[in-house]
């Protein structure tokens, strides 16, 4: 598995505006947290990769449909047009800060693997408006149950519920699933330094998204359409 940074890029730090954006993250997900995890181990999610590969591939139209201008990206002003149509509603500062938080190549538009990064974002930031989901259900029908699940297993990963995934979390998650197996640490070091890409210790959700489009291949759906 390659780390979540794509090829050739470094990853930089939280901006100010990040920050702000990693706060209310954290905070949706500790709300999300009171309602616990039906996820019983890593194992659970591991088996559940292909039917959530094959969920967030039929996304694809959908991207292609705001990329107005067919060029692989959509940009912020496209993503504006995304969220109206929608019927999200956030504001200036809200959108910019969540281009910025997903553009992780800083290239100034937002990829396939971006966009579907982005969209669990705004079904997690906003959980508590059934207009949007209904509507998100409207234009990408079983997308709602697949990222709850991708909610429901960073909910399995923090056992403090505090937001956040850190390493000694994650150890005790994988020999929860593979008990008495000597590379159950290797394993979980490994998961854990995919996820952490900003290398501050700590894995927020977004983080784990970004891994998780790895994990599944769909930065692999990227190259082979450049290819």
């Amino acid at each position: 598995m390659g780390a979540v940074v794509g090829k050739g890029d470094s990853p930089r730090q939280f901006s100010i505006h990040e920050t702000k954006l990693e706060a209310k993250m954290v905070e949706a997900m500790k709300r999300r947290a009171v309602k616990g995890s039906v996820m019983k181990s890593f194992d659970s999610l591991i088996l559940k990769f292909r039917k959530i590969d094959e969920s967030l591939r039929k996304c694809k139209a959908i991207f292609e449909q705001f990329d107005e201008d067919s060029n692989g990206a959509i940009d912020q002003e496209e993503m504006k047009k995304c969220f109206y149509k929608l019927e999200v509603s956030f504001t200036d500062e809200e959108i910019s800060d969540l281009f910025e938080a997903c553009d992780i190549n800083e290239d100034m538009g937002i990829k396939f693997n971006e966009f579907i990064v982005l969209i669990c974002l705004v079904y997690l930031l906003k959980d508590d408006s059934n207009d949007v989901h209904t509507k998100l259900h409207m234009e990408m029908p079983d997308l709602e149950a697949t990222f709850e699940t991708l909610v429901d297993a960073f909910v399995f990963l923090d056992k403090n519920k505090d937001g956040y995934v850190s390493k000694s979390e994650m150890v005790q998650a994988i020999n929860e699933t593979t008990t008495g197996e000597r590379s159950s640490g290797r394993i979980a070091m490994k998961r854990f330094e995919e996820m952490d890409w900003d290398k501050n210790g700590m894995v927020n959700f977004k983080e784990f998204l970004f891994a998780f489009t790895r994990w599944i291949g769909i930065d692999d759906l990227e190259d082979e359409d450049e290819d």
